[in-house]
């Protein structure tokens, strides 16, 4: 059986800790540190290349128009994924030609390849079907002219 307590947080107190004593010591060089301080940590430097902002850049542009749209948030999820579905769609596709024009792989690896490839070429498409079915399920709900938005959105 569950139990609530009834600790208020007015009524809770959290013990405070004890600072510790500033002394100091002498260094061989004849430096004074004191203990207990402590430099401040630098923080961690992330630097992005010029690419990569580039590519994020391009994605957002990208679904620039599903967003300013102004249709529901969850036709836009959904048109969204279908565009990264497609995408992913094409790419599994040229891999699957650039395999087949590979030259330098035997037929068992090449073919061991293409089945790596096409059973993730399937599971994407069943992913792109289901995300068309959930679409069209939304779309029943919508007026005319956020239907007829939505279409065009998909047609890009």
């Amino acid at each position: 059986m569950l139990s609530i307590d009834g600790n208020l947080p007015s009524r809770t107190t959290v013990p405070t800790l004890l600072e510790p004593k500033k002394t100091s010591t002498v260094s061989e060089a004849g430096e004074t540190a004191a203990l207990g301080e402590t430099k401040p940590a630098e923080g961690v430097s992330v630097t992005f290349s010029g690419a990569s902002l580039r590519a994020a850049n391009a994605e957002k542009t990208a679904n620039n128009d599903i967003e300013e749209s102004g249709l529901d948030e969850n036709v836009q999820k959904l048109l969204k994924m279908i565009r990264q579905l497609k995408q992913q769609i094409a790419e599994k596709m040229a891999e699957m030609t650039a395999i087949m024009a590979d030259k330098r792989l035997s037929p068992d690896q090449a073919q061991a390849k293409l089945g790596a490839v096409q059973a993730a070429l399937g599971s994407l498409q069943a992913a792109l079907t289901s995300a068309y079915a959930s679409l069209n399920e939304v779309m029943k709900n919508l007026s005319a002219e956020d239907a007829v938005k939505a279409a065009s959105l998909i047609a890009k």
